[in-house]
């Protein structure tokens, strides 16, 4: 992955109290770090952006989001659950049956309290916290929840009946995840604004999870950890560090998920076809326990994880992920969908940043979080509304879909309207030897109280290609400045010190470095020349991606309906991009293409301009002799896959959380696996008289005749035979053979009309034969059949 622009700077005399990398007030820590950090973020709280900033612009619509909500609605099963009555009704969408939202809300609250100083989000922060207090008082055993049929589910899962298939514990979806979420926004409002009530809420619910599973067999708690629980290990060290009770950091090591850390640990990739955002919270975990013990398992899993993801996984927008899972290390071609690179992930790797970057400052640390954040964070937010993604959707010929203000809260709003209060974060880092990391080129101010300094940093980037560093000091200071030479700035950099050009001795990636003593009034020009560049994805030198400095380009494909055989190509003959993409007169960072596109011409805009229309940012190129030789299979091929998107009415991917989720997957004798990158569920029917099978749900068209495509592995046979239902209709009797070995395949099973007519859905069930296998499928597919 190439490196993009971070302009750092470092000044003097720093006493390291903690490694926290959201905390306000490091003295708030009981338990100091056993490692040597290099580097430490600033107080959120003495930094503001200034106007002139995309991202002022994204908080800004973000902080009017926030004040829209009512707290009272996500409390509402909170309240509930502890024998209370709530004082408004439930919020639709993840809400109606979830309450990972909460914790969420509080962390935004207090993040954007933290970022502008603005008390309304302190008080609407406060109320929820003494909401909780209430709650845990009622129920006089230190838990608070807002879990549907949490009180069962617990009893259970401490009883040692641990039942889970990947995202279900006893039959609740992800309890363990929904809570991770309240505690993370008890710690925050705890160590921004000082809210003790918070602590002492999180200390009581500590107590219960130490009580309660503590003592639960390491077998059944590693069955257990099977279920997506967010990053509990990471919540309960951080309460190891704020009370110094070992007993904390104990649990949180109960935590540890051995299938998945163990092979991180010893620096083995087998990320592929893993859900991804489950694991990221767990490396986190990991980090965290690095930090309070220098156990160097934790480190490497850190950063091998940090490594592989952002190597091996990751997109050019600095997202990884398709349909919430890990791609197979190195390829991605075939991994680019509408639902890839999912935002919730970015939200946690952009935290692992900041916990490696304390531990050794790296410019490619920087280099992937600037992309991350231009090109995914700030991508995933529409900017008139302050909607969010869910994933950004990378697929050529498709647009990004925007959460609604009341009916969706997805993950990706949870981590979203923290991802928008929170951009001062990283701007600015402290140095071990008294210096500043200036990280990011964003309008702001930093009021670095010990010293009696402010920074102000002025700029228009990236529309403008130079940044201004005004210092402003009580008195002379002397401290060395360690300033960042962008690695995508070929073509040079311009760098003056008070308006006096300043010799560059580095190369493009490399330190600058400026010791002097420093006084009111002094500053740093630095202008670093942008320009066009390719990057093509790791498994497919002709599927390539553009940019501009820092910035992810994509091409605006209008808002009318895009056709996969409607998406352009480009036949570049390999001639370099800046022959063929030319900058717009009188349009900031809009460029066109020139003379290579077929069937026309495509003007780019940054990415993270692009919504409310279709675009593209993967491009398949070729050379003019390749088009002539693969036109034909190409253009066919695009011909067929826009005639079944047309067609289609519904579209299931098994096994994927989300998917199944939404079609209402249940069954006996079920479960996932994947092959080839892709995820699949069967049923084994054997002895059990429940049987072996799964249903699911799928919207129907009730005018038109429709058929079943079901995907399966054409290497599977043996022992393969089962029946398929609709509506408790058989409408096929299968068995698979492997006819297509080492190939997938569609089967095409039409319905009777009778079946549907009418309906706006249908259920569909796999039911196998005894001593056989339902399955493996993959995708189904709810298609109208072709007229």
């Amino acid at each position: 992955m190439r490196s993009y622009v971070t302009l750092m700077v470092f000044l003097v005399g720093i006493v390291f109290e903690s490694t926290d990398l959201h905390a306000q007030d490091f003295s708030r820590y009981k338990v100091q770090p056993k490692i040597n950090l290099k580097a430490l973020p600033f107080d959120l709280n003495t930094i503001r952006l200034l106007e002139g900033s995309p991202f002022k612009k994204a908080m800004d619509v973000n902080a009017k989001y926030l004040l829209q909500l009512d707290a009272d609605r996500f409390l509402n099963r909170w309240r509930i659950n502890s024998g209370l009555k709530a004082k408004a009704s439930l919020y639709g969408g993840w809400e109606a049956t979830s309450s990972h939202m909460l914790g969420h809300y509080l962390s935004a609250l207090v993040l954007q309290y933290a970022s502008t100083g603005n008390k309304l989000f302190l008080e609407k922060a406060n109320y929820i916290v003494d909401e909780l207090e209430e709650c845990q008082t009622a129920r006089k055993t230190g838990y608070i929840g807002g879990v549907p049929d949490e009180e069962r589910i617990w009893k259970e899962v401490v009883s040692g009946n641990v039942k889970t298939s990947g995202f279900d514990l006893n039959g609740g979806w992800v309890p363990w995840y929904m809570l991770h979420k309240v505690w993370g926004g008890l710690i925050d409002a705890y160590m921004y604004t000082g809210n003790e009530k918070a602590k002492q809420i999180v200390i009581k619910l500590s107590d219960w999870a130490y009580t309660n599973f503590m003592k639960l067999p390491d077998s059944q708690f590693q069955q257990m950890l099977e279920c997506e629980f967010g990053g509990m290990n990471e919540s309960l060290a951080e309460v190891y560090a704020i009370t110094g009770d070992k007993k904390y950091l104990d649990l949180s090591y109960k935590f540890y998920h051995q299938k998945v850390l163990n092979p991180l640990a010893n620096r083995v990739d087998q990320l592929g076809g893993l859900h991804a955002n489950t694991q990221i919270p767990k490396v986190l975990g990991s980090a965290r326990q690095y930090e309070l013990t220098g156990n160097q398992r934790d480190y490497n899993i850190a950063d091998f994880f940090f490594e592989a993801v952002t190597n091996d996984h990751s997109y050019v927008n600095g997202g990884n992920s398709n349909y919430e899972y890990f791609s197979q290390k190195g390829k991605l071609t075939n991994q680019i969908s509408t639902n890839t690179s999912e935002t919730c992930n970015t939200y946690n790797l952009l935290k692992m940043v900041r916990h490696l970057f304390t531990w050794q400052p790296d410019v490619k640390l920087v280099d992937y979080y600037e992309r991350a954040l231009y090109n995914h964070i700030l991508a995933s937010q529409q900017p008139e509304t302050g909607m969010m993604c869910y994933y950004v959707a990378l697929q050529s010929g498709k647009e990004k879909v925007f959460s609604t203000p009341f009916d969706s809260f997805w993950c990706c709003v949870g981590t979203g309207i923290e991802n928008h209060a929170k951009y001062g974060e990283s701007i600015y880092f402290k140095g071990i030897d008294g210096g500043l990391y200036v990280n990011l080129f964003i309008p702001s101010e930093l009021n670095w109280k010990e010293k009696g300094i402010v920074i102000r940093q002025e700029t228009n980037y990236p529309e403008d290609q130079t940044t201004t560093i005004k210092i402003d000091s009580k008195k002379p200071s002397k401290f060395t400045v360690y300033l960042r030479y962008p690695v995508w700035a070929t073509h040079g950099m311009q760098l003056k010190v008070n308006g006096n050009p300043l010799k560059i001795n580095v190369k493009a990636g490399s330190y600058i470095t400026i010791n002097r003593v420093w006084k009111k009034g002094d500053q740093i020009e630095a202008t670093f020349p942008m320009e066009l560049y390719t990057e093509v994805i790791k498994d497919n030198e002709n599927k390539t991606a553009v940019l501009y400095g820092p910035l992810l380009m994509s091409g605006a494909l209008g808002k009318g309906k895009v056709t996969s055989a409607q998406v352009p190509v480009l036949i570049t003959n390999g001639a370099p991009v800046t022959t063929w993409i030319k900058p717009l007169k009188n349009k900031i960072l809009s460029f066109k293409t020139v003379g290579v596109g077929r069937p026309n011409e495509i003007e780019l805009i940054p990415f993270y301009k692009m919504y409310n229309q279709k675009h593209i940012v993967y491009w398949d190129l070729f050379t003019a002799q390749q088009w002539t030789e693969k036109k034909s299979a190409y253009e066919t091929e695009q011909r067929r896959q826009s005639e079944l998107e047309i067609l289609t009415v519904d579209m299931l991917r098994l096994g994927e959380q989300q998917p199944e989720l939404d079609h209402k997957v249940t069954g006996e004798n079920t479960g996932i696996g994947e092959h080839d990158g892709e995820k699949f569920r069967d049923a084994t029917y054997r002895k059990d008289p429940k049987g072996g099978w799964f249903t699911f749900e799928m919207k129907c068209d009730p005018t038109t005749p429709l058929a079943l495509y079901c995907t399966y592995n054409g290497s599977d046979g043996g022992n393969r035979k089962f029946e398929i239902l609709v509506d408790g209709k058989t409408i096929k009797t299968e068995e698979l053979a492997a006819k297509n070995p080492g190939k997938f395949i569609d089967y095409v099973y039409p319905l009777p009309f009778e079946l549907t007519k009418g309906k706006e859905k249908i259920e569909v069930k796999f039911q196998a034969y005894p001593d056989n296998v339902a399955g493996a499928l993959f995708k189904c597919r709810l298609v109208k059949i072709k007229k």
